[in-house]
């Protein structure tokens, strides 16, 4: 086959490599379900989109936050319940227990700051509205439960991304 013939991607590896991916952050869940909890200094950012199909928040929380999210996991979650195709937790927003039903196809971003790890997700929104569609996922208001209300800015994040996997 010559470099100008393009092959379709009948085994759709893009999806198949977030998927795995997605099953990274399961793992890392779990791992936060035991009895010890999180090893070390590990913590995790976890930004994912507040409308998007199986996502469950508080009202209050989805009017202040309508397009994305970002929760920490660190010291102070409970009722973490790590499912094969979604996660469910209790954070405190403003003193408040709240509980979140995530399903891991709507997360954008995974972040371990601990060991400067960064997964990032192509998410497709089916349900929102366009206006929601435009909103730059850079930009992400921060629900944190115990830090400041921006993602530590260390140099050298380990990212990894889908685009370089893609066909051009």
């Amino acid at each position: 086959m010559s470099d100008d013939q393009i092959s379709m991607d009948h085994m759709d590896y893009a999806n198949l490599t977030q998927t795995a991916l997605r099953g990274v952050i399961r793992s890392a869940l779990t791992r936060a379900t035991t009895p010890e909890g999180l090893p070390g200094e590990h913590h995790f950012y976890v930004t994912f989109l507040t409308r998007f199909e199986g996502v469950q928040v508080p009202a209050d929380l989805l009017a202040k936050y309508p397009h994305d999210i970002t929760i920490v996991l660190q010291h102070q979650f409970r009722d973490l319940k790590v499912l094969e195709n979604l996660f469910t937790v209790t954070l405190s927003f403003g003193g408040a227990p709240k509980v979140l039903v995530v399903p891991y196809t709507a997360i954008t971003r995974f972040y371990d700051p601990s060991v400067q790890f960064i997964l990032e997700f192509d998410v497709v929104e089916g349900d929102e509205d366009e206006d929601d569609l435009s909103q730059d996922l850079s930009i992400t208001p921060m629900a944190n439960i115990d830090k400041p209300d921006t993602l530590p800015e260390d140099a050298g994040p380990k990212v990894v991304s889908l685009d370089q996997f893609r066909k051009k």
